[in-house]
């Protein structure tokens, strides 16, 4: 059980607030009541002195970021293993990497297709997890957001977050990036509108160029279609012989 015990307003709220947002059970008792005998961590804030008879374990809670003391006993509920962040480094075949507090614990570099569903599978039945994603990649990056619906997700700035690739680690850039993404909080966001850009189109109809057999660009209509998720550049393709015939 969660017990909340402190006589900081801002404290009591922020930390209530959190929990109640993450549907986790807690109790409140003030700081001279007696310890519930199921308590397994008390919140309090800095300088305070909460019951504690059993030493329970007491995470002290800063005012101005209560998320970070609710994590903290987030973790301890899990036996000290720690919160599921999942960090993506978005792009055309994004890097995924799922931690367990400060654990990697699973990597995965796959079409961005399949990217969300994968990320759905590794947080499933997680307790309180987050999904991270990089801000770079723009239009891949919302197409990431959109597709995942009912999961947490913070946008982080990805600045820095690729390493040197020495001599043998050609490929490993991708996740490597998602494992500082996820390490990195970012501002939570529902949903990501992004309008491709000129040049992003025009990038767009060049690699159409390429793929086809005809040795023609979609049109822009398509274009656009692709860069928002709508379709793939096969299906683009296809949907470009069928306007010609």
């Amino acid at each position: 059980m969660i017990v909340v015990a402190t006589a900081d307003f801002e404290v009591y709220h922020g930390v209530v607030n959190e929990l109640r947002d993450r549907g986790v059970t807690f109790t409140t008792i003030e700081l001279d009541d007696d310890l519930p005998e199921r308590a397994t961590v008390v919140v309090s804030a800095a300088g305070e002195e909460p019951p504690n008879p059993d030493d329970v374990p007491v995470v002290r809670a800063d005012p101005d970021d209560p998320r970070h003391a609710v994590d903290e006993v987030v973790a301890i509920l899990r036996g000290g293993s720690g919160r599921t962040v999942v960090g993506v480094d978005p792009g055309e075949r994004p890097g995924i990497a799922v931690l367990s507090g400060e654990m990697v614990v699973a990597t995965f570099h796959v079409p961005l297709a399949d990217a969300a569903e994968v990320v759905r599978e590794e947080v499933d039945d997680a307790v309180d997890p987050v999904v991270r994603i990089g801000d770079g990649a723009r239009l891949q990056g919302a197409k990431i957001i959109d597709d995942l619906e009912d999961v947490p997700v913070e946008l982080v700035d990805e600045t820095g977050t690729t390493p040197y690739l020495g001599t043998g680690a050609r490929g490993m850039g991708d996740v490597l990036a998602a494992v500082n993404i996820a390490r990195l909080s970012g501002e939570r966001v529902e949903s990501r509108t992004i309008e491709p850009t000129t040049g992003e189109l025009q990038r767009i109809k060049e690699r159409s160029r390429e793929a086809g057999d005809a040795n023609r660009a979609i049109d822009e209509n398509l274009a656009r279609r692709v860069a928002v998720g709508e379709l793939t550049m096969d299906e683009a393709l296809a949907e470009h012989r069928e306007d010609e015939e």
